[in-house]
């Protein structure tokens, strides 16, 4: 009951000061815009279904197919749209458990799939030499003669999940496609050690930015490749990632992980930064949880020394870095702690739970949300970003049957199957999870409504 009066608390602080702004300011109670289209709402949905507010949810479905319309003239990053595209097709897969009226044909139709479709279409900017998108596309117009061709290793590959579903939904592989070719040829880009940089000129396939490691501008990339691996059953996906050998030999140390010079696997920024608490998570998917338990001790370290996870820590010197304080309220270690407490029943990770929810709502609540933090001053910052990893962690660890299993909760991506690790036999016939039907022209054409019958 604590943590819905939690959200609740910051959800509707948003729709009385905020909506239809993107986000909350929570500090000055009003909104404020980043791309224009409600992600706020989108990024709540399948929340409200964990809650089980069934009619909040139909009534923010069918708002969003009111009011969103992703024909503007904005210049919108491809990465984080096409997590808006993974949230609205978890809401349209999770839409019967909420009580909508599904159409004939669903899950292989329906509107909410029709706006993911709509929005993923503007996000196809991979008509490059290699086929590694642009990391910022106009949602109205394409992407600028102007724009860099520089993009961070994530916003490479990080589409897999969302593209692969969309396809298996619609029917059309233009999806799959385009993120397995923009996987592929980064893959192909890794130094003679195994190992990928942080940004990369995605025309020319030469690396502008050379440090290696698993945080900011890397991190899903990791994600994706386990995740997918798991979701479609796919070995092509595991055997990029087994790489990570490489990511153990060069940039861990006493189960750390620090940045390397790419090439050469010389230490280059020793720091922890919070985007890497997702990785303890992610090895314990791969059944790696000796490590994963180790790396993730080092992590909550921090956590207790602070009360939070500032953006950037010096492993050296054991404190923050200068200008990097900041506590973004981010919900990585929490996915960690959430995956290790599946994998061992441990309830020590439980409690971290409950330590994360009374610091939160300690140090970090105001009369309209939930403040953005320095960690070492306690000085807030106008932003809010509490997400629902925490309700997972209520539900019992172990158990085998299906019945049990509740979709894996990240950060990005529609539900995945719950999985302690990848089990891919040679050989093995893999099965995708979804397989719908080439969809009619006309009902490709129909995203804002049936605008065409289909008499053929």
């Amino acid at each position: 009951q604590r943590i819905k009066s939690m959200f609740y608390h910051a959800y509707n602080s948003y729709l009385d000061n905020a909506f239809p702004y993107d986000e909350l300011r929570p500090l000055t109670c009003d909104g404020q815009d980043t791309w224009g289209f409600s992600l706020t709402l989108i990024d709540a949905l399948d929340t409200l279904l964990v809650l089980g507010n069934h009619t909040e949810f139909q009534r923010v479905a069918s708002l969003l197919q009111d009011t969103v319309d992703f024909d503007i003239d904005v210049n919108a990053s491809v990465f984080e749209t096409n997590i808006r595209v993974g949230g609205l097709l978890s809401a349209h897969l999770l839409a019967g458990r909420a009580g909508m009226e599904l159409e004939p044909g669903w899950p292989c139709s329906g509107p909410l799939l029709r706006m993911a479709e709509d929005a993923a279409r503007k996000l196809l900017p991979f008509q490059t030499a290699t086929g590694m998108p642009y990391g910022t596309v106009n949602l109205l117009n394409g992407v600028s003669p102007s724009e860099t061709s520089v993009t961070c290793t994530a916003g490479v590959g990080t589409f897999i999940l969302e593209f692969a579903t969309l396809s298996q939904l619609t029917g059309d592989e233009t999806f799959e496609k385009a993120a397995r070719r923009a996987l592929t040829a980064l893959w192909k880009t890794r130094s003679d050690i195994g190992l990928v940089g942080n940004h990369i000129d995605v025309q020319s396939q030469k690396w502008v930015a050379q440090d290696a490691g698993i945080g900011a501008g890397v991190d899903s990339y990791f994600e994706y490749l386990v995740k997918g691996a798991i979701l479609l059953q796919d070995e092509e996906l595991l055997g990029m990632f087994l790489y990570d050998r490489a990511i153990q030999n060069y940039t861990r140390f006493d189960d750390w992980y620090l940045w390397v010079q790419m090439h050469k696997g010389t230490v280059s920024m020793p720091v922890f930064q919070s985007l890497e608490a997702f990785w303890p998570g992610l090895q314990s998917l791969l059944g790696n949880l000796d490590s994963a338990v180790r790396t993730f001790q080092n992590y909550y370290s921090v956590w207790r020394q602070y009360g939070g996870l500032p953006e950037f820590y010096s492993i050296p010197q054991g404190s923050t870095v200068d200008k990097r304080e900041g506590y973004p309220l981010r919900p990585e270690l929490i996915e960690s702690a959430m995956y290790l407490f599946r994998a061992t029943g441990d309830h020590t990770y439980l409690q971290l739970g409950l330590d994360a929810l009374e610091s939160i709502e300690r140090i970090a609540r105001t009369p309209c949300g939930y403040a953005t933090l320095y960690c070492c001053s306690r000085q807030a910052q106008d932003r809010q970003d509490l997400r629902d990893i925490l309700l997972s962690m209520s539900q019992p660890a172990g158990g085998t049957g299906s019945q049990s299993k509740p979709p894996t909760k990240r950060t990005e991506g529609p539900p995945a199957s719950q999985s302690e690790s990848i089990a891919l036999k040679a050989g093995e016939k893999k099965t995708p999870p979804l397989s719908c039907p080439m969809q009619p022209f006309s009902a490709r054409l129909s995203i804002l409504g049936q605008v065409f019958t289909d008499n053929s």
